[in-house]
């Protein structure tokens, strides 16, 4: 980071949305749209993909406004390019994912969480106003308060079945310099939920404040939270840019100290746990993996060559090792459920460690409602994010999806949701029961007409 960047034109702007809508009106009825962007996210499978929408002048910030603490980003703008923008002001968006290539519409459209958001809930719910390109191919301001307040309402966790973003004004919040960081070890899932439970209602502990909540379940009896504060307190930061580990750091230490840019992206320099895989997290390999490769975009297109050619499969077969299914995963449970979840995935599952990040929606107001219609968690109630990512030996029914499944059938019987990046296996009725599937049609119905756009379930189950 260097410097404050300079924001897109608002001439350049305009361009960008005439040709975006352009490319829209050229892709032919029954043609797969996607968005011809270079880096994603995604867990699943992108097939019959024939071209893709130009939003080649859609990835970067229009304006910051310190003073009203806000800032106009278009749809195909990264966090790091967003960060990069804010931070010079002392400003952050009030919930940054933790891999440095989700884009502002991603995280809305898809969900995105991170340790602010006890307090500030999913990105989506920073958002003020937006304008989105609708399977009609028209751009329309989707704001809580007008005409179009159902799509505001329903594009986060529509996944582009509704249309794509493009431009978002998003609230910001102040940061200092540096993160403090506790790290709290707790044997018990109980003591987990308590300490967790505490921290949310207070926002503190001990009599510190507390602005970022997330933790780690390393192994069953091994639970870490950390408690980060901003802070402008002196004193020598770490690095996990080198070396040294984040996600080890946790196991091993009781406090520590990130430059505020250091802390946003400390999941991202190993992928939280997954560049394990690579060898990246070997230390011979680590001293010749380039530092500037150390990043989770770059781990993502080595998973991609590894599907594409199927080598891990290949490996285990020569190997003789059964089968492996890939269990790539978010849920959100009650956090009175969080112990007896984890307690059955250890015995169903056993990936470890797993993330743990709670989360409450913002309204205070809304205790007991529904206000984000296709991802209905309650408001007034927290939950915690599980997740989790690897790869499970099952055998030749592998590619059924058992584990994944059981995972499913275990969130809802807990009353929770599992987002919706990854594989998904519903069945069309468990789909639309859980994401209210007769409200979404009708949403549709108004803003994509003339079903131009891949549907929700086709989306993310039949990875259309």
């Amino acid at each position: 980071m260097s410097g404050i960047t300079r924001p897109v034109a608002s001439g350049a702007h305009t361009e960008a949305v005439e040709r975006l809508v352009d490319s829209y009106s050229h892709i032919a009825p029954g043609q797969t749209v996607r968005l011809a962007k270079p880096t994603s996210n995604l867990f699943r499978g992108r097939e019959g993909v024939v071209s893709g929408l130009d939003v080649s002048g859609l990835r970067g910030v229009l304006s910051v406004d310190p003073v009203a603490r806000t800032a106009r980003v278009q749809g195909m703008c990264t966090y790091e390019d967003l960060v990069d923008a804010t931070l010079p002001y002392g400003l952050i968006p009030l919930v940054v994912p933790q891999l440095r290539t989700i884009t502002l519409g991603g995280a809305v459209t898809g969900l995105g969480i991170e340790s602010t958001s006890f307090r500030h809930g999913l990105p989506h719910e920073s958002v003020i106003e937006m304008d989105v390109l609708t399977g009609s191919g028209e751009v329309v301001t989707a704001r809580p308060d007008n005409e179009h307040r159902d799509l505001f309402f329903a594009f986060p966790n529509s996944y582009g079945s509704l249309g794509y973003a493009v431009s978002l004004l998003i609230e910001l919040e102040p940061v200092k310099s540096r993160v403090g960081l506790r790290h709290l070890h707790l044997s018990t899932t109980d003591d987990l939920a308590q300490v967790i439970a505490e921290v949310v209602r207070s926002r503190a502990w001990e009599g510190i404040g507390v602005d970022g909540l997330d933790g780690i379940a390393f192994s069953p009896g091994h639970y870490a939270l950390t408690l980060a504060t901003w802070t402008d307190r002196e004193g020598p930061t770490s690095d996990y840019t080198g070396q040294q580990i984040y996600w080890s750091s946790v196991a091993e230490r009781d406090t520590d100290l990130l430059t505020t840019y250091d802390y946003l992206w400390r999941w991202d320099t190993d992928w939280f746990w997954c560049s394990r895989a690579f060898g990246a997290q070997h230390r011979i390999v680590r001293r010749l993996w380039p530092r500037a490769k150390r990043r989770s975009d770059v781990y993502h297109r080595l998973v991609g060559l590894d599907r594409r050619f199927k080598i891990s499969d290949r490996l285990d077969r020569r190997a003789g090792r059964p089968q492996a299914e890939r269990v790539v995963q978010d849920v959100e449970v009650p956090l009175e459920r969080l112990g007896e979840f984890l307690d059955w995935f250890d015995q169903a599952v056993g990936l470890r460690p797993v993330w743990l990040c709670p989360l409450r929606l913002r309204d205070p107001e809304a205790t007991g409602t529904r206000p984000w219609s296709i991802y209905p968690l309650l408001a007034g109630e927290t939950y915690v994010n599980v997740g989790f990512w690897g790869n499970v030996p099952v055998g030749p029914e592998a590619p059924a999806g058992p584990r994944n499944r059981a995972i499913e059938a275990m969130v809802t019987s807990l009353g929770g949701h599992k987002s919706l990046y990854s594989e998904a296996f519903y069945s069309p009725e468990e789909f639309a029961a859980h994401y209210n599937g007769q409200h979404l049609t009708e949403i549709k119905r108004r803003y994509d007409p003339d079903n131009r756009l891949t549907s929700l379930y086709d989306k993310v189950v039949r990875q259309l």
